[in-house]
């Protein structure tokens, strides 16, 4: 399928979506979390309630939500700096919107694909976005994505890292069916990990943004999330190698390379997120296809618990 055929199709079922988008939001609106907004102050969690860009205590996270205007498909917050992915809507592509510390719009870029992933570095410098262009599940077949980064400092933007010379097991992988997604960034700003899949295969992969390059370091790795004190990733793997068969949430230390499995026996297709050094954050949907926000030790004990209810795409801040 060319490139341009992908992009009429995908610009054809935006117009369909929009159009659910528009019932589910009358449906929705008075849903409670909606209509309840108040100061929350301290340590804070950044979510989406219904699609809004909201604010939780983190002492409180079923409490009352600070709710905002910003209307985000997935959101992330670090270092003062708010990555809103915008959703698609009706002859209208969607957006990267950078906002500032009081949510300010400071920049945006114009995206066409349908919003995935997104993830901002600690010091709110450099901010990544994973769309799908063509396919709407990792589990699907033919599924593609466009994953870039944004160095808002320098104001330099990489479209896609497929621009980047790619090495598993120090040969060059150039194959045209690589797809990115899923990037964290590690404390230089310059160093990330995120997902390469390429013949069959899942890699984590560690890349360089001024050099260019990324490098496998593990295989069967989705979503990588980096640990606050830069030791371990957690993510999602295919159970049994099979993404149809759902995904399971694990740990890994980036030095041993040795695998805790967690206690979310689940399937999660969520970019997990570290709450602290001891705690996994991650998105599940409901039957009837509202979404909580649930939290796991990430030692591989205790058990899952609701953190914040009616939320998705959490993120702490403060």
């Amino acid at each position: 399928m060319t490139t341009r055929l992908r992009l009429l199709i995908t610009a054809l079922v935006a117009v369909l979506l929009a159009g659910v988008a528009v019932g589910y939001s009358a449906l929705s609106g008075s849903r409670p979390e909606e209509v309840a907004s108040t100061a929350v102050s301290g340590p804070r969690l950044v979510v989406l309630s219904n699609g809004r860009l909201s604010t939780v205590s983190r002492s409180d996270p079923s409490g009352p939500r600070e709710v905002t205007e910003q209307r985000c498909d997935r959101v992330y917050s670090a270092g003062g700096t708010t990555s809103c992915l915008r959703p698609v809507g009706a002859f209208k592509a969607g957006e990267l919107a950078v906002l500032d510390a009081g949510l300010r719009e400071v920049r945006t870029l114009p995206l066409t694909g349908f919003p995935n992933r997104t993830r901002v570095s600690a010091s709110g410098r450099m901010v990544a976005w994973t769309l799908f262009v063509d396919g709407h599940s990792y589990a699907a077949n033919g599924f593609s994505t466009s994953t870039g980064i944004l160095d808002t400092r320098s104001g330099a933007v990489v479209t896609s890292l497929e621009e980047f010379t790619s090495t598993v097991d120090g040969a060059e992988v150039d194959a045209v069916d690589r797809n990115f997604w899923g990037v964290t960034f590690t404390a230089d700003d310059n160093r990330f990990y995120a997902t390469m899949s390429t013949g069959g295969h899942r890699y984590l992969m560690e890349g360089d943004f001024s050099a260019r390059t990324l490098r496998s370091i593990a295989d069967d790795v989705e979503c990588p999330s980096l640990s606050p004190d830069g030791t371990r990733i957690a993510y999602k793997a295919a159970v049994n190698g099979d993404p149809q068969q759902g995904w399971r949430l694990s740990t890994m230390d980036l030095k041993t390379l040795a695998i805790t499995p967690l206690a979310e026996t689940r399937s999660v297709d969520d970019q997990p997120t570290w709450v602290d050094d001891r705690t996994i954050a991650y998105g599940i949907q409901r039957d009837d296809g509202i979404n909580d926000v649930w939290t796991v030790p990430a030692d591989g004990s205790g058990v899952p618990a609701v953190l914040v209810p009616e939320a998705a795409s959490p993120a702490p801040i403060g």
